[in-house]
């Protein structure tokens, strides 16, 4: 198993950078429903282009951000 990359960081700093990862997390999560809705409009009135797929692109963007929240909560759990 490898170490984690969370464990250099002091308890206070993993909690500032799981706030911080979360407020990303949730930004980017409106960006990408937003894209979504664009690409709708946009793919109902001009038929599918480039940017109708352009979300499929940030969506596992959005499946890392969640990932690695995941990853900091557990450090947080073993930690305590």
């Amino acid at each position: 198993m490898m170490a984690s990359q969370f464990k250099n960081y002091t308890t206070d700093e993993l909690l500032k950078k799981l706030k911080n990862q979360k407020r990303l997390a949730i930004f980017h999560g409106f960006i990408v429903l937003f894209l979504f809705i664009v690409a709708s409009f946009n793919s109902a009135e001009n038929g599918f282009s480039f940017s109708s797929f352009l979300p499929l692109f940030f969506l596992p963007m959005q499946g890392v951000f969640i990932y690695e929240i995941k990853k900091m909560k557990k450090e947080l759990t073993l930690r305590n």
